[in-house]
């Protein structure tokens, strides 16, 4: 899953995102970063760039996305950890980030409560969440072609779970609850490139927890077919595009 996600996904749809999230951490001239929900690195590489005297260390809940992450970015110091229960004491980094993570998290202020602990005072909290399923074209595509494929009980991982965090307010409030206080909240909308619906298929339905919820519902090949129909019927057969819109956040401990 982490190859599939490596090169199908992260190219069109996370590293546009990443880059502007590295430079954001860059400004803030940080000494000692801590990334959470790290996956293969995307982020990971573009802060040892973007901020190249600082320290960078990268976690994540998947331990083979750390295994996959810390050989393709040997710079890091990389380590299996939740958000809830970080293995660093108290105070210990100037910067946490993250990107497209918090949307994970089951409990998110107490997440946000220990990302606060190991922040010195003063020190920033930085994060991008997607907007509405609505707002983000790739993925808009991608779930009518499962609601076509199983119309009866189609995966509903999309809308629940990367695009259910996606109301501003609430993010706000529970950085709030958390002891943060909200410097900056943006909406940024980018444009993602792919060289086919059928690149993007692959990687949606094999690099990402959907893969599981289409193994356990029927044939795999007749899925992505499907797919890759409505896909193309919507995008294009290809070199696609869409805009895909986050929000970004900037949280002072």
């Amino acid at each position: 899953m982490s190859a599939a996600y490596e090169q199908y996904l992260v190219p069109v749809v996370f590293r546009p995102f990443a880059e502007d999230l590295a430079a954001r951490a860059a400004a803030l001239r940080p000494r000692r970063i801590l990334e959470l929900a790290a996956g293969t690195g995307v982020l990971t590489s573009g802060l040892l760039a973007a901020a190249p005297a600082a320290e960078v260390t990268a976690t994540d809940l998947n331990e083979a996305m750390v295994a996959f992450g810390s050989s393709r970015v040997p710079g890091a110091v990389w380590r299996t950890a939740p958000a809830q229960r970080l293995p660093f004491p108290d105070g210990g980094f100037d910067l946490v980030v993250c990107q497209f993570g918090v949307m994970f998290f089951p409990e998110r202020v107490s997440a946000f409560t220990e990302v606060r602990r190991v922040l010195g005072p003063g020190a920033r909290f930085l994060f991008n969440t997607w907007g509405p399923l609505s707002t983000h074209g790739f993925e808009v595509a991608l779930q009518a072609g499962l609601e076509r494929a199983f119309p009866a009980d189609p995966p509903r991982f999309f809308p629940t779970v990367p695009h259910g965090y996606a109301d501003p307010a609430v993010v706000a409030a529970d950085l709030t609850a958390a002891g943060f206080t909200v410097e900056e909240e943006q909406e940024l909308t980018l444009q993602g490139r792919a060289a086919s619906t059928a690149d993007l298929a692959t990687g949606y339905l094999t690099g990402t927890p959907v893969r599981a919820a289409v193994e356990e519902r029927g044939d795999g090949p007749a899925v992505r077919a499907t797919v890759i129909d409505e896909m193309t019927s919507r995008l294009g057969p290809g070199p696609v595009s869409a805009r895909m819109t986050a929000y970004v956040f900037r949280a002072a401990a």
